[in-house]
């Protein structure tokens, strides 16, 4: 994780909207997504907006189709149990159609996201239609 750190960048700001979302969607009764980048030229990762999408189709389509994306999901579940569980997680979506230097670009920060967003596990998402069967992925894992 040395590399990583000196390479990509986190801004206080960033790294408090991380820290507040984590915390505050912990008891969430809805799912909650938030989507990060990172900028080509500063290598810093950053929120993109200021959204926070409850609906997960929803979120599929303001995903970009050439282009990488780190999206955090808070998403709660009812266990076969009857327990509620909220998985914390990191979609690394990667569309098949982006090109080599961002596959690069966010394969190289994936971890570093990983740690500093202190998520559960990462599902790699090659297309916004896999979000259908994220509650599937995420049932299956818990």
């Amino acid at each position: 994780m040395a590399s990583e750190s000196r390479l990509y960048t986190f801004s206080a700001t960033t790294e408090e909207k991380l820290r507040k979302f984590r915390l505050g969607t912990s008891r969430a009764k809805s799912p909650q997504a938030v989507v990060y980048q990172i900028d080509k030229h500063t290598l810093e990762i950053a929120q993109v907006d200021d959204t926070i999408y409850d609906n997960v189709l929803e979120l599929g389509d303001e995903l970009p189709d050439h282009s990488p994306r780190f999206v955090l999901l808070s998403y709660p579940l009812t266990l076969p149990s009857g327990r509620l569980s909220v998985p914390y997680v990191l979609l690394y979506y990667l569309p098949v159609t982006c090109n080599a230097e961002l596959r690069m670009l966010y394969a190289g920060a994936k971890e570093l996201m990983r740690n500093t967003a202190e998520v559960g596990k990462v599902i790699e998402v090659a297309e916004a239609e896999d979000l259908e069967t994220i509650e599937e992925k995420l049932g299956g894992e818990a």
